[in-house]
């Protein structure tokens, strides 16, 4: 059964026009670390983004870990985690699932557990890295669209998700709200966020210790992550560490697919011509 007392993490509204997104270093990370699905019933393998994502039409959303909790029952669980992050909402929501799970749930980072992903380890009983891996915390990121009441009213809102996320660090780690948040920022603005080893994230009682490697790394029978889909990974690292939002990647990947509804409702800032000797260059 599970042993620890876990912060529920509190509802907020979503702010209108809002669009989530992953950050364009953790996308590197995650793209270059594929992992075989597990076997096992009563192991949940996490190796997506969190929230619907676009590109692949797959993403893990609340809505699947509550199908799959559900499936196991109360029976205890193992959650192996290797996930860029992506939306916040998914991820406090899938934080409380897991917290609410009344057998003993034990979270593995199996590559990086970053942003979204690395709350929902917080929701662990036991967290345990694997050798060479990695755990990102910053502030929620994500983008609104609207006129200035819009983003008026995503400010507070985005302040309530670095409350929230500081609180079930603190509650973890024991640190103050006040040092996660000075975590949350990084060393500057500009750096948003800390990256943590895992002798870095243990030291810190983010995580409580370790795990041998080897017998996790071993694949399943099931097929690991095709190669188109990895080439896609790596193409959407790249473009997002171009300052491509994820609009606009979406835009590239659409190219030749498109039905007349999408192009009505093209965004004018998307230049397709532009884009296509954007991706020629990076290919030199």
């Amino acid at each position: 059964m599970s042993l620890k007392t876990l912060r529920k993490a509190s509802a907020v509204a979503l702010p209108n026009c809002y669009s989530w997104d992953a950050r364009a270093d953790a996308l590197s990370h995650w793209a270059e670390r594929p992992l075989a699905a597990d076997d096992d019933a009563n192991t949940i393998s996490l190796y997506d983004v969190i929230g619907e994502d676009w590109w692949s039409g797959d993403g893990f959303t609340a809505k699947k870990m509550g199908g799959i909790l559900r499936s196991i029952g109360g029976r205890d669980v193992t959650v192996k985690i290797n996930s860029p992050g992506g939306d916040m909402f998914e991820g406090l929501a899938i934080y409380n699932q897991l917290a609410e799970h009344p057998g003993k749930v034990t979270v593995k980072v199996m590559g990086i557990a970053a942003s979204a992903a690395s709350i929902i380890a917080m929701a662990g009983d036991e967290v345990l890295m694997g050798e060479g891996t990695t755990m990102m915390i910053h502030r929620a990121w994500g983008a609104v669209i609207g006129n200035y009441h819009d983003f008026t009213a995503a400010a507070p809102v985005f302040d309530g998700f670095d409350r929230n996320m500081a609180a079930i660090y603190a509650g973890r780690t024991g640190k103050s709200e006040a040092d996660i948040i000075a975590m949350l920022d990084g060393p500057s603005r500009r750096s948003d966020g800390t990256y943590l080893t895992a002798a870095e994230a243990i030291d810190q009682k983010f995580a409580d210790g370790t795990f041998d490697g080897a017998a996790d790394a071993a694949p399943s029978a099931r097929a690991d992550v095709p190669e188109p889909i990895l080439a896609r990974r790596r193409w959407e690292a790249k473009l997002a560490h171009a300052g491509l939002t994820r609009k606009q990647r979406d835009e590239i990947f659409s190219l030749g697919q498109r039905d007349a509804t999408r192009n009505a409702t093209r965004d004018a800032g998307v230049d397709l011509a532009d884009i296509r000797r954007f991706m020629e260059n990076l290919k030199s």
